[in-house]
This record gives C-alpha cells, structure tokens and sequence, in this order.
C-alpha cells in the first residue's frame, strides 16, 4: 500500500513537472511573440518620427532658403511680395524671380510706352519660361522711369509702359489678369546714376516680379 502510494506521489510529482515546463514554454512563446509585436510597431513609430524629422528639416530648409532669397531681393521686390500678400493674391507668398527689360535690352522709345519688337520678344521668351514651369503665379509689372520731366509726368509714363506689359501678357498668352498687378515707382528707385546716358537707359525699364 504504501509502495502505491508512492508511485502515484510520483506519477504526481512528475506529471507536475511536465505541465510547468510545458506552462512555463508557453509563456516564454507568447512573451516572445509579444516583444516582437512591440518591437515591429515601435520601429514603425520609429520610422514615422524620422519621416517626420526629415520633413520638418525640409521645411526648415525651404524657410531658411526663402528668408535669404528674400533678404536679397530689392526693395521693389521686396514691396511686391508684401503687397500681394497683404492682397491675399499669394499661395505660398514666396518670391520666385524678377526679369527687369530695360532700354539697354528691349529699347524703350524716350517718353513712350509702346513695346518695341525687342521688347515684345523679350515678353514671349518670358512667357514661355513661366508656361514651362507649370506654376500658377502671380506677377507685380512696374514700371520705372529715369528722371527726365516732372514727377507727375514720369509716374504717369512708368503706369503706361507697365499696363502696356500687363496687357501684352494678357492679351497674346492669356495671363489672367486677376493674376497680375501694375504700379508705377516713376524715377523714385534708379538702379543707375541719372546724370549719364547709360545710367538714364538703365533706369527706363520695366520690372516682372513672379511670386507664388
């Protein structure tokens, strides 16, 4: 009796045994699998962290780009930008580029604002420039004098060859003219001395500024 009951004591004892170590490899299974679950989505969260990093470090970049091209700019330029974006005119209120036609280039005729056919190509080249980079931007036309004649009288000329611009562009590419702007500065911002003829032929011109 007592030989019987030790057997079955160990039978017990050793079927005890099996269901620990078989718990036991249970629980190590699913701890496992548990910690390769954890370790899959925190290098998920790990990748969108650095996804995100990279793009806030775009971001960063594409200001830092932005606020030095715009520390550049001339003050014509510059009053461009802030104008269309207190207009609400801008996506972006970035400043692209500025294409200046002066005399020198396109032969603005002395107290005329007629666009000679240099200037006129001068236009179509600029126009294919914007048409090619498919953006949808906006344009500020000034146009400039040199400081022969009256203020008045020179604010007045500088209105018409930039609407003469304006109208151009319009006209024989289809600018909407909701997307573009004229101001006259007259002879107010000379990029060259008016005392000389080359300085004055400078100064006669008309400025594209192309934001977005």
């Amino acid at each position: 009796m007592k030989r019987t009951a030790a057997v079955v004591v160990g039978m017990a004892a050793l079927a005890l045994g099996f269901s620990g170590c078989a718990t036991k490899t249970y629980v190590q299974e699913q701890v496992g699998q548990a910690t390769k679950a954890t370790d899959a989505k925190v290098g998920e969260v790990q990748k969108q962290v650095e996804a995100t990093q990279t793009d806030v470090t775009a971001l960063k970049n594409s200001d830092r780009d932005q606020n030095a091209k715009i520390a550049q700019l001339s003050d014509t330029a510059r009053d461009a930008l802030t104008r269309a974006q207190e207009a609400g005119k801008l996506a972006k209120g970035k400043f692209l580029y500025e294409v200046t036609l002066t005399d020198e280039s396109v032969k603005f005729p002395l107290n005329v604002s007629e666009l000679s056919k240099e200037a006129k190509e001068a236009l179509d080249a600029f126009a294919e420039k914007i048409r090619a980079e498919n953006k949808n931007v906006y344009v500020e036309v000034q146009g400039h004098t040199d400081s022969t004649g009256s203020a008045a009288y020179n604010l007045k000329l500088g209105q018409a060859r930039a609407e003469a611009v304006m109208r151009y562009l319009s006209v024989q590419h289809g600018f909407p003219l909701h997307r573009m702007n004229v101001i006259s500065y007259g002879a107010a911002k000379p990029v060259a001395d008016n005392k000389t003829k080359d300085g004055r032929a400078k100064n006669r011109r008309v400025a594209l500024v192309v934001l977005m």
